[in-house]
């Protein structure tokens, strides 16, 4: 679940959960499946923007691994400073990706693992938009989300309160087309967090090219 908005409960989240958040997603196999589709088309020393980067790991630590340049942006003070340590080959900066300067062209790939759900439906669409600009033609997009039809729905999330919007399958899709998107491929699967108080969700992941070039 994501861990960017324009204020300070997503923060405070998951300032709170800390390591605990990386343990309960470590098994995540569609994860996993999305890095490699991932580093299979990128150039050597691509850069690339993790959006809501969390504690570096996988993203961070796969993407870094292999060479590649990696700036991660996460709302939370505690994610940045697991992941600074942890990930010691990448680049992690703790700001609102909402406000942050996004330069058009600047980035090979983003990754957007997770990172919307607490956002607003409005927010949700200006910042894949943004975040499209700020790929280079041809540039690679991949985006995970819990795809339900909910709208400021007020929940508990591995035992921390949280309010969630996202979209429809259908709709996220629209989306990120309507952004200027390509989908290459999809995968949807349902996964459950290693953690006592999570349940079952539904995860969509969509691989996508800027402009299909």
């Amino acid at each position: 679940m994501g861990d960017e908005t324009h204020g300070s409960p997503a923060a405070a989240v998951f300032d709170a959960l800390g390591g605990d958040y990386e343990k309960a997603f470590a098994s995540s196999a569609a994860h996993r499946a999305s890095l490699t589709w991932l580093l299979e088309r990128l150039s050597p020393g691509s850069t690339v923007l993790d959006v809501g980067s969390g504690t570096g790991r996988p993203t961070a630590a796969t993407l870094a691994g292999a060479g590649h340049k990696v700036l991660g942006v996460d709302v939370s003070p505690v994610m940045v400073e697991i992941a600074s340590r942890q990930v010691p080959g990448a680049e992690f900066r703790c700001d609102d990706i909402l406000r942050s300067p996004l330069p058009e062209g600047a980035y090979d790939a983003v990754c957007v693992y997770f990172s919307l759900l607490q956002m607003t439906r409005a927010e949700q669409e200006g910042l894949v938009r943004r975040l499209t600009a700020a790929l280079r033609p041809g540039g690679l997009l991949v985006l995970a989300t819990v795809p339900l039809d909910v709208e400021e729905f007020d929940g508990v999330f591995m035992g921390q309160p949280v309010r969630v919007t996202s979209f429809a399958a259908q709709d996220v899709i629209g989306m990120v087309r309507e952004a200027g998107l390509t989908v290459e491929w999809e995968e949807s699967t349902m996964f459950t967090p290693s953690h006592p108080e999570a349940r079952p969700e539904p995860h969509l992941f969509l691989h996508c090219r800027n402009g299909g070039a």
